[in-house]
């Protein structure tokens, strides 16, 4: 069957130049990123827990790297990604409940989850940071 004009105008399929990325798009990519930035992370975090385990030589290795500001970078990030994760899991959770559907619900809960990510993650590393 032969196309006409009017198809071939038209795309394929859907895409970004169609399509406004939404809050919950954005919070979706950001999940699957934090996934994968958490397995990343958690090779620092086995680290430190064989550096506990075999000693004090090793421990103070990774205890050098950890307070060096890249160190303290990755694991900011690290802890931001994992409450981020945590959080936009439990809002997952309610729609698996089948709440939060409706379109002000779902950017409200989003919005929830971006506050209580900075806020968290905030009030650890304040902690770690002696100010608190």
């Amino acid at each position: 069957m032969a196309s006409t004009k009017q198809e071939d105008k038209r795309p394929l399929s859907p895409h970004l130049q169609i399509y406004k990325p939404q809050m919950t798009t954005v919070m979706s990519i950001f999940h699957r990123l934090t996934g994968i930035a958490l397995a990343l992370g958690t090779i620092m975090v086995t680290w430190f827990f064989l550096a506990v385990a075999m000693g004090p030589e090793s421990y103070a290795t990774f205890r050098d790297f950890a307070v060096h500001p890249i160190g303290q970078f990755m694991l900011f990030g690290w802890s931001a990604a994992l409450f981020y994760h945590m959080f936009n899991g439990i809002r997952h959770f309610f729609w698996d409940m089948g709440y939060l559907f409706k379109i002000k619900n779902a950017y409200r809960a989003g919005a929830v989850v971006l506050l209580v990510t900075v806020i968290v993650t905030g009030a650890l590393w304040a902690y770690v940071w002696g100010l608190i």
